[in-house]
């Protein structure tokens, strides 16, 4: 993970509409930047579905979600319409945005050892500072303790 105190690695990617977005054009917000595995699987849909579910409160506390997956921009447009998603979707098939946040590792599934994202979430400030850093996010809880935290 990276230091909290640090400035966020800036970014530029794709969201499900096809626009790029950079961490830049949110200077003055705090931004909820979540990396998630995979669009569709049901860990991912209920992390995703927290962020709509409390997501006027989010606003309120001037803050934005975004989300980011290796997923394309395709994918996350399904899954933004099957799910309702309010907030934006960073497509990042290179993973280089997630490289640079110290979220791609090493995983193990029944034997199987591979690369992927581990469930993560940064909270940046206005000026682009992380002030808080979520590791092994478990997606039952994790809105609730990210809400806490805009205070």
């Amino acid at each position: 993970m990276l230091e909290i105190g640090t400035k966020a690695p800036s970014f530029a990617l794709k969201d499900q509409n096809g626009t790029v977005h950079a961490l830049e054009q949110y200077r003055g917000k705090k931004v909820i930047l979540y990396f998630y595995p995979k669009d569709n699987t049901s860990g991912c849909t209920k992390e995703a579905c927290s962020f709509a579910d409390r997501y006027p409160q989010i606003t309120e506390k001037g803050a934005v979600v975004l989300g980011v997956s290796k997923d394309s921009e395709a994918s996350h447009k399904k899954f933004e319409e099957k799910n309702n998603l309010p907030f934006t979707l960073l497509s990042d098939p290179d993973a280089e945005v997630i490289q640079a946040y110290d979220v791609w590792v090493d995983k193990n599934m029944y034997g199987r050892k591979y690369k992927g994202i581990e469930r993560s979430t940064y909270l940046i400030d206005e000026n682009g500072i992380i002030i808080k850093a979520y590791q092994k996010v478990k997606p039952a809880n994790h809105t609730d303790d990210v809400l806490k935290d805009l205070d």
